[in-house]
């Protein structure tokens, strides 16, 4: 039998840091990442045999539970009619309806493979509609690898971005504006100065990839009227937001309909499908109705697509009791977390929006990205290494988002406590 650390030692010679997607190197706190055996409802169980309650859920994909029934039905029916058609098919149609019954904002949709290609999309769209260039974002907030957006800010209040990786054009990413989350005087200062110039403001309406940051409020509805004030389409991440809080998205909660919005992980239940959707006569300047042009051979994967309306109808059937409970869980764990850590004399703020929650090793919840990076990192290396010492898979960095699922029961959350609890006594 493999070992953990002989596949990744295997792993480090034909893939770049031995992973396909950055955090999974566990680079942020330390030791050598597990390789998954098999996934089931609550639990990962890895090549050793080691079973882990799991907190990441894929990144917030698997809002059902991983393999859940329904969702596995309809993969192995799908499966047996063919896997690609590289032609339309009569779900691609059933699960627009579904996405725009459920968002109305959505009155077109182009269905993509992933959240960074969603986003890319609609940037381009902004531009294209607008005949601008600016994009505007929020410090910390990410929104897929594609140059425009792997920006980081620079120094000021309201400032030009700057490059965020090797490979990004210091010019492409002078085009991105970049302000501080939940910072509306900041916000306001740069639509002062470069609002006519912007396409578009790209935001992700609870922040989960500096950890989750909810937004303060005002600030959400400030940034809709700057953009029509100055002409500048509002662009919602709704990659994690989108069915994690209720069935649709984060902007029905708040009563904010933005331009366009970017939806991925929980309506692909899994697989890899993500879409941007948005105002018909935006939506229509795609190819092949409009000049922006935007393809992609596995889009609308009949797969993929197959997985994503069983999720969404298993969501929608339940949705009433189902959204509440998640949110109970939620609260269960993360007062779990601040009453372990009381009892030892441990700093920490958790930041919860429903069923997403984020602990900072830190005396004061932030608000912003600055306010994150100012928590203690190393302290929660050391957590989380000993969270899954104890059998437990809460995010592998301190800015990731802790999800819950259906599958999590109660007796299940119970467990976890006393693990939670074990791991910060040897904290």
């Amino acid at each position: 039998m493999k070992t953990n650390e002989a596949l990744f030692q295997a792993a480090l010679g034909l893939i770049p840091g031995g992973v396909n997607s950055p955090v999974r190197s566990f680079q942020k706190v330390g030791g050598t990442p597990f390789f998954v055996r098999n996934a089931i409802g609550p639990f990962l169980v890895d090549v050793e045999g080691n079973r882990y309650i799991d907190f990441v859920l894929a990144y917030g994909p698997m809002i059902l539970g991983h393999t859940h029934p329904s969702v596995e039905r309809a993969i192995r029916a799908q499966a047996a009619r063919g896997f690609s058609f590289g032609c339309p098919h009569p779900d691609e149609v059933a699960f627009a309806a579904a996405l725009r019954g459920a968002i109305p904002s959505l009155e077109r949709v182009r269905l993509v493979s992933s959240g960074t290609e969603a986003v890319m999309t609609a940037i381009r769209l902004a531009r294209a509609y607008t005949g601008r260039e600016f994009v505007l974002k929020l410090d910390g907030g990410y929104h897929g690898h594609s140059d425009a957006l792997l920006v980081k800010a620079g120094s000021g209040g309201a400032t030009l971005g700057v490059p965020d990786s090797c490979g990004v054009p210091g010019a492409l990413a002078s085009l991105t504006l970049t302000t501080p989350y939940n910072d509306t005087q900041a916000l306001s200062e740069a639509f002062k100065v470069y609002g006519e110039r912007t396409a578009c403001m790209i935001v992700e309406p609870v922040a989960c990839n500096m950890g989750v940051v909810p937004p303060e409020p005002g600030f959400l509805e400030t940034a809709r009227e700057l953009c029509t004030q100055y002409g500048a389409l509002l662009a919602f991440d709704e990659v994690i937001t989108g069915f994690r809080y209720h069935y649709g998205g984060y902007q029905d909660l708040v009563q904010i309909n933005p331009d366009l919005t970017t939806l991925g992980k929980i309506i692909g239940g899994g697989l890899p499908l993500a879409c941007v959707g948005g105002r018909a006569d935006i939506m229509e300047t795609l190819a092949p109705t409009g000049n922006v042009y935007q393809a992609g051979t596995l889009s609308g994967n009949p797969l993929a697509v197959s997985a994503g309306i069983a999720t969404l109808q298993a969501l929608k059937e339940r949705h009433e009791t189902l959204y509440p409970s998640l949110e109970a869980k939620a609260q269960t764990i993360a007062r779990a977390y601040e009453t372990a850590a009381k009892e030892k004399g441990i700093p920490l703020a958790l930041n919860r929006v429903g069923s997403t929650f984020t602990p900072f090793f830190a005396e004061h919840p932030p608000k912003n990205f600055s306010e994150v990076l100012d928590t203690d990192a190393k302290r929660y290396a050391r957590f989380f290494r000993l969270a899954v010492e104890h059998g437990l898979f809460p995010p592998p960095s301190p800015f990731e988002a802790h999800f819950l699922s259906v599958a999590h029961t109660d007796a299940l959350l119970e467990e976890a406590q006393e693990r939670l609890s074990a791991a910060f006594q040897a904290l």
